[in-house]
């Protein structure tokens, strides 16, 4: 296994169980960028950002938890894709309105671009409209 992939894993599983910058900027360059075509993400441009928000969304949905369906690593662009799926349920204080008591189940990529073994930059590809739709935000 290369090493980026180790540490992809290690920062996905950190990332996805609402570890925070704390728990993951140890995988990262400190200015590692973010990018996202996806609404709620919009102003988010640090990976700090996002990880950060990953933390928090899991404060309103505290039942969140994902499944791996395919982690690949692309040695030649210094890259790793990691898909997989996540589930939640908007039961908790806080996020975009008063609990509604509805779940999604929403598929996403994470593209991971190294620097050496470190983290430069992440791209989320998430159709977010149909999250969003489904736990009764829009």
């Amino acid at each position: 296994m290369s090493n980026i992939t180790a540490v992809a894993k290690q920062f996905f599983e950190a990332c996805e169980t609402g570890k925070g910058w704390e728990g993951c900027r140890a995988y990262c360059l400190p200015n590692a960028s973010f990018a996202a075509q996806a609404e709620p993400l919009a102003e988010v441009r640090t990976l700090q950002g996002y990880v950060d928000w990953m933390k928090g969304l899991l404060t309103f949905m505290p039942d969140g938890r994902y499944v791996v369906k395919s982690f690949a690593t692309d040695d030649d662009r210094n890259s790793v894709c990691a898909y997989g799926v996540f589930s939640a349920t908007h039961t908790g204080q806080g996020g975009p309105c008063p609990p509604t008591g509805k779940s999604t189940t929403t598929d996403y990529v994470y593209v991971m671009d190294f620097d050496g073994d470190k983290i430069r930059h992440m791209t989320k590809i998430w159709n977010s409209g149909w999250a969003v739709k489904e736990l009764g935000w829009g």
